[in-house]
């Protein structure tokens, strides 16, 4: 869902926090996109939450790519009295900005050339590259920060690119949709240049709380991703449980009142899954393996039967019976992390 709003038409996994701390009563991608939970318009907290400064005295940022996100980011800026020059390859989306007073770039070159920060994000990093690709010596000695979707390994070899043409690069994910951009809640991932992140952590901290994961530039897309793979199995989980009960006569609604509890309690078993997959050890807490397996042919059978897709369920059966087979019955949940390292 973010990748569309971007379209233009310290090492070893630590990280550090910067900006403003946000409640983490629901740390999930998920919650960003429920109403409730986005306190005020992004407007109304850009115009009452933080201080704006002298315009003389905010550092000039170029923002590349005017998708959803990008304006956003843009909007964010100039409602903190950031001179912001803007470029997009179709020039008429810069004409609201530029009402707000920024100031719109006639080539890439130009809008390179405004500013000391230049942030990216655009549809694609192969949209990057050939936005990027013919001002990289006027990149020399500048900030990048890419906010453009992609993989670890599109931003390490982004990373790569910059070093070769002398431009300090941090890589970045936004972990919120365009409408939170500006708003505490939101969240933001960065790794890269721990000199250039300190040195426009400030700026960047406008957009939502920071955290930066060191030098890696991957690693922000790793975290981003996994966060995402987790959103939409739950996503996906929730609407084959609304099948399966709609399909036996019910109202989807009737789930709601139990599946809000039962998630509830299920986030509580993460940080244990954690805690075993890092020791290795993996003990049953009330229910083994070669128990949960039995259960999981159920769930196949009852999905089948009332014509709903079985295929998570199913593959969660055969992790189950592999690690069974293996010796593991009476181990817990998590030893199945084994199990799915293996299959690759």
């Amino acid at each position: 869902m973010r990748d569309a709003a971007r379209a233009e038409g310290d090492d070893g996994g630590h990280y550090r926090d910067r900006g403003t701390q946000v409640s983490h009563q629901c740390r999930l991608p998920a919650c960003s996109v429920v109403e409730g939970l986005i306190p005020r318009d992004r407007r109304e907290w850009i115009e009452s939450g933080p201080a704006h400064g002298d315009p003389m005295t905010n550092n000039p940022v170029t923002v590349i790519g005017l998708g959803a996100m990008g304006t956003a980011l843009a909007e964010t800026l100039l409602a903190n009295d950031h001179p912001v020059t803007v470029w997009n390859r179709s020039p008429e989306k810069a004409d609201a900005l530029v009402e707000k007073g920024a100031t719109r770039a006639d080539s890439v070159a130009a809008a390179v050339a405004a500013s000391e920060l230049v942030i990216a994000c655009v549809l694609d990093y192969a949209a990057l590259r050939s936005v990027l690709d013919p001002v990289a010596e006027k990149l020399r000695g500048r900030v990048l920060v890419n906010l453009t979707t992609g993989t670890p390994e599109q931003a390490r070899s982004m990373a790569s690119w910059a070093t070769e043409h002398g431009i300090d690069y941090v890589d970045g994910a936004i972990t919120a949709i365009p409408p939170m951009i500006g708003l505490p809640e939101s969240l933001l991932l960065y790794g890269g240049s721990e000199r250039a992140f300190d040195q426009w952590s400030s700026t960047l901290e406008l957009f939502g709380s920071a955290k930066f994961f060191g030098a890696d530039p991957g690693l922000p897309l790793v975290y981003d991703l996994a966060l995402l793979g987790l959103m939409y199995e739950v996503f996906s989980g929730y609407l084959h449980a609304v099948a399966l009960v709609t399909a036996a006569g019910q109202d989807a609604v009737s789930l709601n009142p139990l599946a809000g509890g039962w998630l509830n309690a299920v986030l509580t078993w993460l940080p244990e899954f954690a805690e075993n997959t890092d020791s290795g050890h993996h003990p049953d807490t009330g229910s083994s393996l070669a128990m949960q397996a039995r259960g999981m042919r159920h769930m196949v059978e009852a999905r089948v039967a009332a014509g709903v897709n079985a295929d998570a369920p199913a593959y969660m059966e055969s992790l189950m019976e592999q690690a069974v087979a293996e010796g593991h019955g009476a181990d817990g949940t998590s030893r199945l992390i084994d199990i799915i390292r293996k299959r690759g």
